[in-house]
């Protein structure tokens, strides 16, 4: 049985995605849509190899497959709501993430500047089915997310956050996968940094 990480939430149940069967996660990531086209690999290609994408998504399905059977922390945990799975969120040690280094939102803001640093752990991306929304998913991986990365030794995470107030229009639910400043100031992160209007570092010192 999976070990469950306690959340304030009531009705949703977040594992290690690790120690789930990857069918669950095969559910949340869907067939239509850019998880489908993305399986959490774009922070973990460099831009040639991505534009490149050799064998298409099901390269990039077995990818994902590949490390969360590999040894080791992360790369995501997996939410419930009774035995439905109902999203994604990834969460690892940032050096796992090589496109971070080339993103001038992380290279030229985060506070802790040494990217190879693995006590530094990242929130790169959420994936809730439409369905699931609106009933505090991600709010629940994101607060997870923290005790998870303490768990296994993180001394700092770290998020890169959407911020849909600070934009004149509506902001397109696709843009949403890095998660939102308010979600990730409930779970206990702290703004460090902004880069820009709509986007901020969030952080949790662990």
């Amino acid at each position: 049985m999976a070990n469950v990480i306690p959340t304030t939430h009531p009705s949703l149940r977040i594992v290690p995605a690790d120690e789930a069967p990857f069918a669950d996660v095969e559910a949340v990531f869907g067939t239509r849509g850019d998880p489908a086209h993305c399986w959490c690999q774009w922070y973990k290609l460099p831009g040639s190899e991505w534009r490149e994408r050799a064998g298409g998504d099901g390269a990039l399905r077995g990818r994902l497959e590949a490390q969360l059977a590999a040894d080791g922390p992360g790369p995501g945990l997996l939410a419930y709501e009774g035995d439905t799975p109902v999203g994604w969120c990834a969460v690892e040690p940032r050096p796992a993430l090589p496109r971070l280094r080339t993103s001038p939102i992380v290279r030229d803001h985060t506070p802790d500047a040494d990217l190879d640093d693995a006590s530094v752990w990242a929130v790169s991306c959420f994936v809730v089915p439409r369905r699931h929304r609106r009933r505090g998913v991600g709010a629940a991986l994101a607060e997870a997310s923290v005790a998870y990365a303490r768990d296994h030794g993180a001394r700092v995470i770290e998020a890169y956050a959407i911020d849909p107030s600070a934009k004149v229009a509506k902001t397109p639910a696709a843009e949403l996968f890095h998660g939102t400043v308010s979600m990730f100031a409930g779970a206990g992160f702290v703004e460090a940094a902004r880069p820009s209007a709509s986007r901020a570092i969030m952080r949790v010192e662990l």
